[in-house]
């Protein structure tokens, strides 16, 4: 992502989900030029674990070179919540529902994101039919 005048907003939200031996690497760069003033840019990048063979590789990057800017960026990595599991389950939901509705809510963060509601529906239910199988 390049910035290269005043007042430029970018926001990039990553997720991924991976089971079985299954790899993923986020390469994110965002260049913040000279001049590119009041520029606002935000970067993040999770990635949920379902096996202990599954790898997630981040680098998210920030060069700036203008003085008045907002910029961050963040990376996570880890498996499903134990004390979350626990919770669901003491509710009477077994524990493959309860880790289905986690997953399902750690991607429904990107999805609530879309702008157009075919291609939203049409992902979640992509989503169900890969966790529900």
């Amino acid at each position: 992502m390049n910035h290269n005048a005043e007042h430029c907003i970018s926001f990039q939200n990553v997720r991924n989900i991976l089971d079985d031996q299954a790899t993923c690497v986020f390469n994110g760069k965002v260049i913040v030029s000279h001049g590119a003033q009041k520029t606002d840019s935000n970067q993040s990048n999770k990635n949920l674990l379902l096996s202990n063979s599954a790898t997630a590789h981040s680098n998210p990057q920030l060069e700036i070179y203008a003085d008045d800017v907002k910029c961050g960026h963040g990376s996570t990595t880890g498996a499903l919540d134990k004390e979350s599991i626990f919770y669901l389950r003491a509710r009477g939901i077994n524990e493959q529902d309860a880790n289905n509705i986690l997953i399902k809510a750690f991607a429904k963060e990107i999805l609530e994101e879309f702008f157009d509601d075919d291609i939203r529906n049409l992902s979640e239910e992509n989503l169900n039919l890969w966790i529900d199988g």
